[in-house]
C-alpha cells in the first residue's frame, strides 16, 4: 500500500488530511516536528511527503533542503499558509515537487497527490537494472542473471540504493540514513554487515570498498 508521510503540527489539519487519505486507500504516518520528519523521510518508508512549512525544531524549507542534500528523491508537496510568490519559489528551489497554499480543499490536495505519485512511478519505473542484477521495485523481487534471489527488506533497500547510484561512492552515513534512518554512529558496522550479505547474494564483484569513503557499485 502506498504510504504518505504527513508533516503537520496542527493536529486538526493533520487528522483531517490523514482521514481523507486513508479513505482514499492510502496508508499514512503523521509527525509534528521538523527533525523527526527528516529522520522519518530518510528511512525511505514513505512514497510521498506532505510537508508543512511552519514546524518546530526545523522549518519545512530546512527539512526539504536537507532531505535533498542526503540524496532522497521522495516526492514532496509543500503545505503552507504562506502564499507569496517568494515562498513558492523558495519551496520549489529547495526541491519541492508541488506547493499547495492553505486553505485548500481536500479534493484538490488528493488530485495533487495522485499526480505526483503517477510522475514518480513513471520516472522511477517498475524495475532497476544494472548488469546481470534486476530489482523489480513493485514486486520487491531480485534476480541475478535470471535467477531469483531472496533478499530481506533491508537488503533490498540497500541494493536499490546501489543500483540507483552506479559508479557513485555512497558513504556509510548516507546508507545508514537512507536505509535505516539512523544518525551516523562511527562504531556501527551494520552497513558493512549488510554489504557482506549482498555480496554473497548478488556477487562479490559488484560492490567495491572505497577505503575511507564508503562503497561503490561497479
Amino acid at each position: 500500500m502506498t504510504r504518505i508521510l504527513i508533516v503537520e503540527d496542527e493536529p486538526r489539519i493533520a487528522a483531517f488530511v490523514s482521514r481523507g487519505l486513508e479513505s482514499a486507500g492510502y496508508d499514512t504516518m503523521v509527525v509534528e516536528d521538523g527533525a523527526e520528519a527528516l529522520a522519518t523521510a530518510l528511512r525511505g518508508d514513505a512514497d510521498l511527503v506532505l510537508l508543512d512549512v511552519g514546524l518546530p525544531t526545523m522549518d519545512g524549507f530546512e527539512v526539504l533542503r536537507e532531505l535533498r542534500a542526503q540524496g532522497s528523491v521522495v516526492p514532496v508537496i509543500m503545505l503552507t499558509a504562506r502564499s507569496s510568490t517568494r515562498d513558492t519559489v523558495e519551496g520549489l528551489d529547495a526541491g519541492a515537487n508541488d506547493y499547495v497554499p492553505k486553505p485548500f480543499t481536500f479534493e484538490e490536495l488528493l488530485a495533487r497527490v495522485r499526480s505526483r505519485l503517477r510522475e514518480t512511478t513513471s520516472q522511477l519505473g517498475v524495475s532497476v537494472t544494472h548488469g546481470d542484477v534486476v530489482l523489480d521495485i513493485l514486486a520487491r523481487r531480485a534476480t541475478v542473471d535470471g535467477r531469483e534471489i531472496d533478499l530481506s527488506a533491508r537488503e533490498f533497500a540497500l541494493a536499490e540504493q546501489f543500483l540507483r547510484n552506479p559508479g557513485r561512492v555512497l558513504s556509510r552515513e548516507q546508507l545508514l540514513s537512507r536505509v535505516w534512518g539512523l544518525d551516523f554512529d562511527p562504531g556501527s558496522n551494520v552497513v558493512d554487515v549488510y554489504v557482506r550479505y549482498l555480496r554473497g547474494k548478488l556477487g562479490s564483484d559488484h560492490i567495491i570498498t572505497v577505503r575511507g569513503a564508503g562503497y561503490r557499485w561497479e
